[in-house]
């Protein structure tokens, strides 16, 4: 079984019909899942989402210990998958406050990194740095706690986007 194959165990029904499933080559020899009545494709893509770089004044930056899955109990930056009906942009300033109760903005795009997920298989993770306008620090949403902590100081953190996003920054304040 291929790389592709296994991509798209367990779907086997068509979400708009509900018949059966198979693997098919499309125009352009990619194998993926076609509804054998209705001839709906289904496409197998990264899953995008954000991640919120806040650096307070006193250059602590903000990060949460995640309450839910994936990786409960691990520190992270204020993130979460786009919603249909959200820009990136919109995402990262909802996240931001659900997870921290900062109120901010966009300061600018940070850059993308493309990872491996253990829910999602493959998440596009796309970077902002944000601007602090108003709020109160504290956890809410999915984040059993928020903290401003030190870059010198910074407890492990869980996913490797975040990371990456934190080391531009870290080069940045030097």
């Amino acid at each position: 079984m291929s790389i592709r194959e296994k991509s798209y165990y367990g779907i086997n029904h068509c979400l708009r019909c509900g018949n059966k499933m198979q693997f098919h080559q499309d125009r352009e020899g990619k194998l993926r899942k076609k509804c054998e009545s209705c001839d709906w494709i289904y496409y197998k893509n990264p899953v995008p989402a954000v991640a919120c770089v806040i650096i307070n004044e006193d250059k602590e930056l903000v990060v949460v210990k995640r309450l839910f899955e994936p990786c409960p109990g691990k520190w992270a930056l204020p993130s979460g998958y786009i919603e249909i009906d959200q820009s990136p942009e919109e995402a990262a300033v909802s996240e931001m406050e659900e997870e921290t109760g900062l109120i901010g903005r966009v300061k600018r795009f940070l850059g993308y990194y493309d990872g491996y997920s253990p829910i999602y298989e493959k998440v596009l993770s796309l970077g902002y740095l944000m601007e602090i306008v108003g709020g109160e620090l504290k956890a809410g949403d999915d984040a059993e706690e928020a903290e401003f902590v030190k870059l010198t100081e910074l407890p492990a953190i869980a996913f490797d986007a975040h990371k990456y996003f934190i080391k531009q920054i870290e080069n940045e304040l030097k």
